[in-house]
Order: C-alpha cells, then structure tokens, then sequence
C-alpha cells in the first residue's frame, strides 16, 4: 500500500485544512483521501475546497455537503442550518457542481471509505465497529475508513482495521490542534498539527457570525459544549 494522507470533517476550517496539507506534502503522500464534510461550521468554504480541487484530494461526501446541496437538512442543530445558509449564499458556481458530483463510498481493493457508516454512509456515528457486518458485506476489505465523530479512532479485528482520522477543522477530544492520519501497509500514524485559530475566528467575525460559533475552537470541542462555560476566546 503507497503512503496515504486521510483527512475529514474541515467544515470551511481553511487555515486548519492548508496546515494539514502542508503537512502532507512534507511527507511527500502518494494520496489524500478527504473523508467529507469539507463544508459546514466555518466561513471559507471556498478556499477549502479550492485547495483540495487544487491537490487532487479524493474526495468523499459528507452529511454537510449533503445539506449545502439542499438534498437535506441537519435535524440537530439550528447553528449548523444558519452556517449551511451562509455557505449556500457564497459558494462559487464550481465548487458546487464538484460537490454534485462527488461519491458516499470509495472502494479501492481492500480499501473502503465513506464519512459515516456502513449502514448510512453521510450521518451514521460510530462508536463500536462492526466487523462481523463489514466483513459479510466486504470480506476483501482489510481497511475501513470512516469520519463523522471528530474524534480520532483505532479498531481492529483478526485481518481487518478501522480508522477514524478525526477532524481537521473542528476537533471534539479536547485538543485545539487539526487532526489527520497517515496510514500504509503495516502502519496507522495519528497526526496533529497547530494552526493559527486566530485567523479562523478573525474570518467568521468579517462574515457576520458571532462568537457562539467559533468560541469552541481553542478548547477542542463542539459548539456548546459544557468545557466553554465561564470560558472565552479572549483569555
């Protein structure tokens, strides 16, 4: 297997996202395979994807391309409608039709991709694997590829792997920092890397958007999340 960078879950992160690919290109990746939801949250919906269009990123679809493209909405959260909104409003013409076209499953020889699950591959969260279903269904596969969390994960089973690489541009385990995966034949290497949070949040603020979609950032966690209470961007 060549050494493959796996990203997910960049939510209009740009900064975070260019991070991560500089990364990527130091260590000199034979691929990138993005594993969805390069849309949602954050402002710069177009860069992210210009960057990855511009890198030849594989490309997988998410719940939140899903919901830009209006074939849904999100039942959780009136946040992630008032983002998708704005996103909507601003998205070139070209990334658009790049995100109508793109796949909910990539499967390359023993390689199975999607953002969320076997069972629904754009919204499905997993905690536990399910080898014995995935196995049935894809018994070729050894390596099984899935975001959504925005928590880093590692399973595995006798001649199979499951790997969650985390979130580039809005982690949910408590550390700030854009998470990514290297993966090749006999390793799975967890990555992060720094970006400058500041320029994210100077973004959404020039976009209109208040702190209560941003201040989560540098706490590594979702919006609303309880670790924010008494807490500020400012300290």
């Amino acid at each position: 297997m060549s050494k493959i960078g796996v990203i997910s879950d960049i939510h209009g992160n740009y900064h975070a996202l260019a991070a991560v690919m500089e990364d990527l290109q130091v260590e000199g990746c034979d691929a990138v395979i993005c594993l969805g939801d390069a849309c949602g949250y954050y402002s710069m919906v177009n860069e992210c994807l210009d960057l990855l269009r511009a890198n030849d990123v594989i490309m997988l679809k998410g719940n939140h391309e899903s919901y830009l493209l209006g074939e849904a909405h999100c039942p959780r959260s009136r946040s992630v409608q008032r983002c998708i909104e704005y996103q909507q409003r601003v998205i070139t013409k070209e990334n658009l039709e790049w995100c109508r076209m793109l796949p909910s499953f990539i499967e390359d020889g023993s390689l199975l991709a999607f953002h969320g699950g076997l069972n629904d591959p754009l919204d499905e969260y997993i905690a536990s694997f399910d080898f014995c279903k995935a196995k049935e269904e894809y018994p070729n596969v050894a390596l099984f590829l899935g975001g959504h969390t925005h928590i880093p994960s590692f399973q595995c089973s006798p001649g199979a792997r499951y790997c969650n690489p985390g979130s580039v541009g809005q982690p949910r385990d408590h550390d700030p920092r854009a998470a990514y995966l290297m993966i090749s034949e006999d390793t799975v290497d967890f990555r992060r890397t720094e970006y400058p949070i500041e320029k994210t949040i100077k973004a959404m603020k020039e976009a209109g958007f208040t702190d209560h979609f941003f201040a989560n950032l540098p706490f590594g966690c979702r919006i609303g999340d309880p670790i924010m209470q008494g807490r500020s961007t400012d300290e």
